[in-house]
């Protein structure tokens, strides 16, 4: 525990507060998003010929790459952000109180990140209306692009709602230390408040946390965004049940190594060494340490039944699989970051938190590496010859690449925004903080 008492003045320190670091990284992360937004505004111009993504057949391409791939990444650091919250809250992980609401705010930013890619992929965004909600009852029986956009929606819908129950509380309680400039903002996320609605609230959202863990594996990553791909025997490298569970380490490898860098980031811009302490970062790491195994074991399954005496197109999919240097690169990535968390553990000297946000920039890159390469090799080597004695061929276009810092830059953004109108760690947080630094 740091030698620091936590206090409201620690949160609140980000809102009133503007630096020359904070505007440059503004100033960065609004440039990569413009840099998109001009290619995909060359894209709805020239349509998706520029991609390359719509190049089927003797073209020999592929119609979902990096849009699909990044647009499944997203979506798993956003459902294993929120998961990690609601095992916070569900499980009484006091410990990691005060991370529980910058994971929320990675579920926020994620799924608006997803939803943007769906928007994007589409080509032309009217679709989203005319083709999506225009005809839901019809296309949500047969379309899983309907299906995505409902997942997202929902769970969008549920985390909001969780986060903005518990920043009643905080701003209610703080509104004499809040801007009045944002008075408007506060008086509508605050709209009825009274105190006797913390009991109710605290209820609520405790339901709703176990709604969120039991709807994870069944719904979400571990349901319908896999679904889409393990149902479909065309193509070796999606059909099969290790899917599921496949998606679900995947994201929650994803979120924790967000929301360390994330942890990390305001512990150095604001001086909360008391609020994000090492035992947070330790704790975090060993559990991406427990995850990362998963997901090796995971892709160890994958790539044992199909290299053993496997039917002939199975075999074709995963012998490219596993020599790809994209693969390798990701799986040495994970490994080498498990590596360094399992001698850590043992000789607890090896751990800085700088080491630790190096972790986890090493496995987000491993994932999105992994994911867009898990979506392009299925179109690649499907069961069906498409392109004849030819193998098919995807090289990601400069517009696709900038999505990925683009949207990048969008959640950067969105937190740089946040921190300036609300506390971005709970008063809960440093009440129980503040509690245990007198009792020790």
């Amino acid at each position: 525990m740091g030698t620091k008492t936590p206090s409201e003045a620690d949160i609140l320190r980000p809102i009133g507060t503007i630096s020359t670091t904070y505007l440059v990284l503004v100033a960065i992360a609004g440039l990569a998003l413009l840099a998109f937004l001009v290619g995909w505004a060359y894209q709805l111009q020239q349509g998706l010929v520029v991609t390359a993504l719509g190049d089927w057949g003797s073209g020999g391409g592929v119609t979902w790459g990096i849009y699909i791939g990044a647009f499944i990444w997203w979506v798993g650091i956003a459902h294993g952000g929120i998961i990690l919250s609601a095992a916070v809250r569900l499980l009484g992980m006091d410990r990691y109180m005060p991370v529980a609401r910058l994971a929320e705010l990675l579920t926020i930013s994620g799924l608006s990140a997803a939803g943007f890619y769906i928007i994007v992929h589409l080509g032309r965004p009217d679709r989203m209306v005319t083709s999506v909600i225009g005809h839901y009852h019809i296309t949500i029986h047969a379309s899983p692009l309907v299906w995505d956009v409902t997942v997202i929606t929902a769970y969008f819908v549920l985390t909001a709602t969780y986060l903005g129950l518990t920043l009643r509380y905080d701003v209610s309680r703080l509104r004499d230390q809040l801007p009045d400039r944002l008075d408007p903002i506060y008086r509508v996320m605050t709209i009825g408040y009274t105190e006797k609605e913390d009991a109710v609230v605290e209820r609520m959202v405790w339901w709703l946390a176990l709604a969120i863990i039991i709807m994870a594996p069944l719904l979400l990553h571990g349901g319908v965004i896999p679904w889409l791909f393990a149902v479909l025997p065309n193509y070796p490298t999606w059909f099969g049940g290790v899917q599921g569970p496949q998606f679900l380490t995947i994201a929650l490898t994803s979120a924790i190594s967000g929301v360390i860098i994330l942890a990390f980031s305001f512990r150095h811009a604001y001086d909360w060494d008391h609020i994000f302490t090492d035992d947070i970062f330790r704790g975090l790491l060993l559990w991406l340490g427990f995850f990362c195994l998963l997901f090796l074991w995971l892709q160890l399954q994958q790539n044992i039944t199909g290299l053993f005496q496997a039917p002939i197109d199975l075999t074709i999919a995963a012998l490219a699989r596993a020599t790809n240097p994209i693969y390798l690169t990701s799986m040495s990535l994970v490994f080498v970051t498990l590596s360094y968390i399992f001698a850590q553990a043992i000789r607890p000297s090896l751990f800085t938190k700088r080491r630790a946000v190096i972790s986890g920039l090493a496995v987000l890159t491993a994932t999105i590496l992994e994911k867009v390469l898990f979506v392009v090799e299925g179109f690649l080597h499907p069961t069906f010859d498409i392109y004849g004695a030819v193998p098919g061929v995807y090289v990601p276009s400069l517009i696709e690449i900038a999505s990925i810092t683009g949207t990048v830059g969008m959640v950067c953004l969105f937190f740089l925004t946040v921190a300036k109108i609300f506390p971005v760690v709970e008063l809960h947080a440093i009440e129980h903080l503040r509690e245990e630094h007198e009792h020790d």
